[in-house]
């Protein structure tokens, strides 16, 4: 998003305060805060929209040299810890962003590598929370996102898991009372869980038929759906190659979330401008 201005960051704080109104100040008193909690979000998610950084090093010189004036920037250890502590708030701002009421979803997962596969026995900040995982395009090492979106491609639920975690079983965390169809590819065709969202929440999961199955019959709107599906796969296109989603340089688990989360809520604040 390259047609964003430095002075539309106030209009991004703006949004981010209907979500968190900001808390006075501490009745054990102290010293002044310096940059408060929503200021450290706007920046987090600006920088993700304006000019993607993919550290939060890079986030810090990038607002040191574009927002020197706006913002008293503290220490970059103080930056830090001032980051992780805003990630369970920034976790709040997307919940209330996902467009929840959708009734129609088109729902698919993508591999999050946080590695090469080739330095996949060495890595340790992930170790023990990432995991290998298979698709059409090979194994893959890091985490799952799966998602759903509606056709304009706003995120209507997400979910992370490690990449050995089967689709299928995932449909329970992206499809709720509001769903009535939800189109997804050939990973969502487990014929119990798909009777179980039915008998739960009504709502019928779309999948093209097996290559074996050349007897079965499509109605013309479940056609048109399929042919829509990919509708999923740009929305991943864009948070990848645009927002720069997937990412080998956090030192943390911690430091993924608040890397994914940022990307995500970035991506859902587009929206709004």
């Amino acid at each position: 998003m390259r047609f964003l201005r430095a002075h539309h960051i106030t209009k991004l704080l703006a949004v981010i305060d209907s979500f968190l109104p900001r808390t006075g100040a501490s009745p054990l008193g102290g010293r002044p805060v310096l940059l408060c909690q929503n200021e450290v979000i706007a920046l987090l998610v600006f920088s993700s929209l304006a000019a993607p950084q993919r550290t939060l090093t890079g986030v810090y010189r990038w607002a040191q040299v574009h927002f020197y004036r706006r913002f008293h920037l503290p220490a970059y250890s103080s930056w830090i810890r001032k980051c992780h502590q805003a990630l369970p708030s920034m976790l709040v701002v997307l919940d209330q962003l996902l467009v929840k009421n959708t009734s129609l979803r088109f729902i698919d997962s993508t591999m999050l590598e946080v590695c090469k596969l080739v330095r996949a026995d060495r890595h340790r900040v992930a170790k023990g929370v990432a995991a290998f995982g298979k698709n059409h395009q090979g194994w893959h090492y890091g985490f799952k996102l799966h998602a759903a979106c509606n056709t304009k491609g706003q995120l209507c639920a997400i979910r992370f898991t490690p990449a050995n975690e089967h689709d299928a079983q995932q449909i329970p965390y992206l499809i709720n009372d509001a769903t009535t169809v939800a189109v997804g590819d050939g990973g969502y065709t487990a014929s119990v869980m798909r009777r179980k969202m039915w008998r739960e929440h009504e709502a019928f999961v779309l999948t093209p038929p097996h290559p074996s199955q050349r007897k079965q019959l499509l109605a013309q709107w479940q056609q048109l759906l399929l042919e829509a599906r990919p509708k999923i796969e740009c929305t991943y296109d864009y948070l990848k190659e645009h927002l720069f989603l997937q990412s080998s340089f956090p030192r943390s688990v911690q430091g993924y979330a608040l890397h994914y989360v940022r990307v995500l809520l970035g991506y859902q604040l587009l929206w709004g401008f």
